[in-house]
């Protein structure tokens, strides 16, 4: 076990104190009177001609947003390629495709206007996602000890990651809808979430390193053992950072309705001019505010759960003791078993296959994998030095495989 000297638990009330450093400035009053005025136009839009596929987006725009700020940015995400499909040229409607009056043709520049910030909003957004990504994996290259631990953590988020993306690859060759496809997303967020947990609880695919990797203090693994639960140690970071966020993300749910609509129903005559001013001016005000909100987020030293995860990874790693690896001085003209830089495996029957060949150098390190059950003999050899003996410093460590548990969707929703 890892000395957790000069470690507090990470309580709601220790993150509080972490979160008082970054107060984030109150969202415009344009949200809120933007949104009143798009709910006092929907009505209007609905009288005269019945709601039929559109009532459960409608519907959905008057309930309450996700609680989870990672959930609430790929809801923001799904909105905005929504209404990009919406504003797609040849979906307009067709008076606005070609524009015979001053009023059509001052629509159908608005629409241009609307699809191009949709778009910018849309890509910094997916920026700071990957970004996000990004800043884990460089704490983890920088950090971890350049050995096969941190090799192993690297190959399964690769693993993990290029699965992940072969699956929404599928599902949108397939004829996926966007909606689909976001919720394979999120469902792929929350998969990721109970990892981490698994982490806290030394089960699933981190038992393994739990086990055989590091010694994890306990008060860091409580903090990830309850990382998911409703009033955990994250509850703080919703309650500072979630209600702007859920302001914004009803304010999108009712832009993408208004567009739905507006293209549904302009060429019954139904929208008017000032409705898309309204359009325009909400778009404008979610833009800029959702910018400034995620701009905040990337710079104000969030605390990410995936973070959180490498952080704790990195913490592990370096508190080993340094007892766990052995010195030994191989002599002039002779070799060293159990050590190192050629691998020979010995079947049951004693016969011997070279799974790393022999080769000289300074210093190295490394990991190799196996399918084949057996002992294996590590060499190290300084036979072809006659006057130089060589100081061996190496630790050996013998991993089982690490095996993904299938789980199914109604597991992953409960």
């Amino acid at each position: 076990m890892a000395s957790t000297e000069g470690l507090v638990p990470i309580t709601r009330k220790f993150l509080a104190s972490y979160y008082d450093k970054y107060p984030f400035p109150p969202l415009s009053d344009d949200v809120s009177r933007l949104c009143s005025e798009i709910r006092s136009i929907i009505p209007d839009l609905l009288k005269e001609s019945p709601p039929s596929s559109e009532s459960s987006l409608v519907d959905e725009a008057g309930c309450q947003p996700p609680r989870k700020v990672d959930e609430n940015m790929w809801k923001n995400r799904e909105q905005l390629e929504e209404i990009l499909f919406l504003l797609e040229k040849s979906r307009w409607p067709r008076a606005l495709q070609q524009p015979s009056t001053s009023d059509d043709s001052e629509i159908a520049i608005a629409f241009v206007s609307i699809h191009d910030k949709v778009q910018k909003t849309l890509k910094m957004l997916e920026a700071f996602q990957s970004k996000n990504s990004e800043r884990v994996l460089n704490i983890v290259m920088t950090y971890l000890p350049q050995d096969f631990r941190a090799t192993l953590i690297l190959q399964q988020r690769e693993r993990s990651e290029r699965n992940k993306k072969a699956a929404v690859d599928a599902l949108v060759s397939s004829g996926g809808t966007i909606r689909e496809k976001y919720a394979l997303l999120w469902q792929q967020q929350v998969d990721r979430r109970r990892q981490l947990a698994q982490l806290g609880s030394a089960t699933g695919v981190y038992k393994t390193l739990v086990k055989y990797l590091v010694g994890v203090p306990e008060v860091l693994l409580d903090f990830v053992r309850q990382i998911n639960d409703d009033d955990g140690p994250m509850e703080e970071q919703r309650h500072r950072y979630g209600p702007p966020l859920y302001s914004l993300t009803t304010m999108i749910l009712l832009v993408r309705v208004f567009v739905l609509l507006s293209c549904r129903r302009f060429d019954a005559g139904l929208v008017k001019r000032h409705h898309i001013t309204v359009l325009e001016q909400a778009v404008d005000v979610y833009s800029n505010e959702f910018i400034r909100f995620i701009t905040f987020l990337r710079y104000c030293c969030f605390l990410d759960i995936s973070l959180i995860l490498f952080v704790l990874l990195v913490y592990c790693f370096r508190c080993r003791n340094n007892d766990d690896f052995k010195e030994i001085s191989v002599a002039a003209g002779s070799s060293h078993e159990d050590i190192g830089f050629s691998v020979e495996y010995i079947n049951p029957s004693g016969q011997k296959t070279l799974i790393l060949p022999y080769r000289r150098c300074e210093s190295d390190q490394g990991n190799f994998c196996t399918v084949m059950t057996g002992d294996y003999k590590l060499v190290w050899d300084n036979s072809y030095s006659s006057f130089f003996k060589k100081v061996v410093r190496c630790k050996v460590d013998c991993i089982p495989p690490v095996v993904e548990p299938a789980e199914s969707r109604s597991e992953v929703e409960g």
